[in-house]
């Protein structure tokens, strides 16, 4: 659990702090810290949800099932399947990251985690149905969706390329 990123996140956090409480007042660092943390408790239900979905997808799903539909063998059929999971996943990160990791857990390759997070980035019908088409003409979205809709899958078929 304690590895190189998390020691990096450390210092570069200790080192934020001391930059604000020696620019700022120390008053100030407290302040942030009590905001902070109400964050994590507001993030911390929606990520142990989000963990415990990912933790119970090897359990539930054949991983020779998973593997055929979106694993190394799977072919660019895969990738395209674990595009359209990226797109129908609700939520935000705190369910879509668990969820790629436990696809990877369950027998999904890299390029397939890889596809769906990026298609839920890129298109996720969640928020192309709720945000954007509620704020911006739907020509615009519906382009904007035509010119990300092949990027996921390309990307996909770049990764499996690479390794």
């Amino acid at each position: 659990m304690i590895d190189g990123g998390f020691l990096l996140l450390c210092a570069l956090t200790l080192g934020a702090g001391l930059a604000v409480g020696v620019t700022k007042g120390w008053d100030r660092v407290l302040l942030l810290s009590g905001d902070g943390l109400g964050f994590v408790a507001v993030l911390l239900p929606k990520i142990l949800c989000g963990i415990f979905v990912a933790s119970a997808l090897p359990v539930l799903l054949p991983r020779e099932k998973v593997a055929g539909w979106i694993g190394p063998d799977s072919g660019a059929l895969g990738l395209v399947y674990a595009a359209l999971a990226g797109a129908i996943i609700p939520g935000g990160p705190m369910m879509t990251f668990p969820l790629a990791a436990g696809m990877l857990a369950a027998g999904a390759d890299l390029a397939a985690a890889l596809t769906c997070i990026t298609a839920w980035s890129l298109y996720g019908l969640n928020r192309t149905l709720i945000w954007e088409l509620s704020f911006l003409p739907a020509d615009l979205v519906f382009l904007r969706v035509l010119i990300c809709l092949p990027l996921p899958i390309l990307l996909g078929l770049a990764v499996r390329r690479l390794r």
